[in-house]
């Protein structure tokens, strides 16, 4: 049986919910409460137009809809909390929901979760729902989501005498020197360009051992599960299968995997969309997505994508709730992929037929069950900077892997200094 005090929550959120909709049939215009969403990039542009339905549907708000570009979406939003004008709904990318949740910024969300219809948590990726919780509370609801995973050329892979994609390192392995043998020195088997940590740290999260230690108070690269992962992403380099170049050192990595300058690429889902629309015609038959190799078996990948997140400082919290129960629905998240080709965050959404017949997006809903987060920690973005950095010295030889681990978790631990001096002082919000 729910406690007393889930109940009164409960009770509270219909209440605040049942008001919002008496007030639908009967508010003039000068009624109108103005709710404050800011949106990111795309999302940003779209959700004007997703907001007209939840407008027609409660009168007695207007929502006005900012968008922020993604280079500045991050001071902007801090900016805003230290001149207190953050708005009532946010979205927020995953990886920034620690940093805001240390500063004490988020609504808890799960009093509203419990007593609502259209949220309901069992639709959502479990993976892409723990990035959401800090420690126990829930912060965010998933809008859409994003991991990394196989991009890849079947004709190549055919003619190097393979039938399906790899599920483990060694099998990715036999396939990227086969596939070198048959394109010859001047082509490759995989591009993992040197500017973009994802590679590497999708790689670190498919070993069990966390990344950072003690509650996140210090660096765990120099452990063996690293360790590994770093010694397999510099082998894919040294063995000549990798190429040590940046994206930005290629035309475009559309046409240099249309030309076969390699045949590997790790990438999320808007690239669905890119390859279909700048491949040639006589190769949109010849490429496909595929899940991660792992160690031993089917790989995880990381959790990513954007969630709707409610202020503390909103005045209009039950309002704003409102308008993240309808950005939720399913039929919502249709529109929005047809929009943006954003993945939907709710398996219901999946149903969809442009999802249910693309063969592209299959890997993807199969990926999204073995997703996991980065560390929680609001200084994770400098540490996989460093991470980045570790990595393209291990490539280009300046660094070993002994020696690399080692500088990455002494500079981790400088970054997490303050950190530890909070939690040793009980002062870091979700201590104990």
């Amino acid at each position: 049986m729910p406690s007393a005090a889930t109940m009164n929550r409960r009770e509270a959120i219909a209440t605040l919910s049942g008001a919002a909709l008496a007030l639908a049939g009967c508010g003039r215009a000068s009624d109108k409460k103005e709710l404050k969403f800011w949106g990111a990039g795309r999302e940003g542009d779209v959700a004007a137009e997703l907001v007209r339905g939840f407008e027609q549907e409660y009168p007695h708000i207007r929502v006005n809809v900012q968008k922020m570009p993604f280079t500045v979406a991050h001071e902007k939003l801090l900016t805003a909390y230290a001149g207190e004008t953050l708005p009532d709904l946010c979205q927020l990318g995953n990886t920034w929901i620690p940093e805001f949740a240390a500063l004490d910024a988020l609504e808890p969300l799960d009093s509203y979760v419990s007593g609502s219809k259209e949220v309901q948590l069992q639709d959502y990726f479990d993976g892409i729902l723990a990035s959401n919780r800090i420690d126990d509370t829930l912060f965010g609801i998933p809008w859409y989501v994003d991991t990394r995973l196989l991009y890849y050329r079947r004709d190549l892979l055919r003619q190097a005498g393979f039938a399906e994609p790899p599920q483990t390192w060694q099998q990715w392995s036999e396939m990227l020197a086969a596939i070198k043998s048959l394109v010859g020195p001047e082509r490759y088997s995989v591009l993992l360009p040197l500017n973009e940590f994802e590679p590497l740290l999708v790689l670190g999260l498919q070993l069990p051992a966390e990344l950072l230690r003690d509650d996140g108070r210090f660096g765990n690269f120099r452990g063996q599960d690293f360790r590994r992962s770093l010694t397999f992403y510099e082998s894919l380099f040294e063995r000549g299968w990798a190429p040590r170049m940046t994206n930005t050192q290629i035309s475009n990595v559309w046409d240099e995997f249309g030309r076969g300058f390699f045949s590997f690429y790790i990438s999320g889902p808007w690239n669905i969309a890119e390859f279909k629309r700048r491949l040639p015609a006589a190769l949109q038959n010849e490429w496909m997505t595929a899940t991660m190799p792992g160690p031993d078996g089917p790989g995880l990948s990381s959790a990513g994508g954007s969630s709707l997140v409610v202020f503390k400082s909103s005045q209009l919290k039950a309002e704003a709730w409102l308008l993240a129960e309808y950005l939720s629905r399913p039929s919502t998240q249709q529109q929005f992929y047809d929009l943006t080709g954003d993945m939907p965050s709710r398996r219901s959404s999946w149903q969809m037929p442009a999802l249910v017949d693309s063969p592209y997006a299959r890997a993807y809903l199969a990926q999204l069950d073995r997703v996991r987060s980065p560390p929680k920690v609001p200084e994770w973005e400098r540490i996989a900077t460093e991470m980045r950095l570790t990595g393209e010295r291990v490539v280009q030889g300046v660094q070993t892997v002994d020696e690399a681990v080692v500088a990455l978790d002494r500079k981790t631990d400088e970054i997490l200094a303050k950190r530890r001096w909070m939690l040793d002082r009980n002062t870091l919000p979700g201590a104990s």
